[in-house]
């Protein structure tokens, strides 16, 4: 069972033209399920759907629910700007969204996603900028999950801004009691502190 859910995050009006026009293309691989038919199908698809001649039985459901926790962004984490007052460029976080898999042993794999809006500014004049993007896990003080993961943002030709996605997954959350929390920032330092839940 897969439990999918996304937080909006309100847009400036300067980055909601180019922020929106790319939500739904950008939206996170997985998030979306599709259902097969009830007929067994042709053997050539059933070998590269399920890698045998026959459609498997579908997986029981776990007997057990899972709240998939909220995204919280870090304090000072949605945007950066870079280059002082004649700003190069500046990156702001425009939407999260996250996806909880059950793993049958009462815990889940869980899935984060976050877009963001870089724009170059009056000092600017690159074709390509790096974001990083950190990702802390937790369940209580235990942190489950801490990575950065650094992409690489191009402007087209002739355009001063460009929207992206970045997702972390495979993060394991095992059973056990208390609170999880996701937090996700720019940049690369360690995530500290949450500002209120989205």
């Amino acid at each position: 069972m897969v439990v999918m859910a996304r937080d909006r995050h309100p847009l400036r009006p300067a980055l909601r033209s180019g922020a929106i026009a790319l939500a739904v293309g950008l939206a996170l691989a997985g998030c979306s399920s599709s259902s097969g038919t009830s007929g067994g199908g042709t053997s050539v698809g059933n070998f590269l759907l399920y890698g045998g001649a026959t459609v498997p039985p579908e997986a029981a459901v776990p007997e057990y629910e899972v709240v998939c926790p909220r995204v919280d962004i870090t304090e000072g984490g949605s945007a950066i700007r870079v280059g002082g007052e004649n700003a190069r460029y500046q990156i702001s976080i425009t939407d999260v969204a996250r996806e909880c898999t059950m793993t049958g042993d009462g815990g889940y794999q869980l899935k984060v996603g976050v877009e963001a809006l870089a724009l170059l500014g009056s000092g600017g004049n690159v074709g390509r900028v790096t974001a990083p993007v950190h990702f802390t896990v937790k369940r209580g003080n235990t942190v489950l999950a801490n990575r950065t993961r650094t992409t690489g943002v191009a402007f087209a030709p002739g355009e001063s801004q460009a929207a992206f996605t970045v997702v972390e997954d495979g993060i394991a959350v095992p059973p056990g009691e208390g609170e999880v929390t996701i937090m996700v920032g720019l940049g690369s330092a360690p995530a500290q502190a949450r500002v209120g839940r989205r």
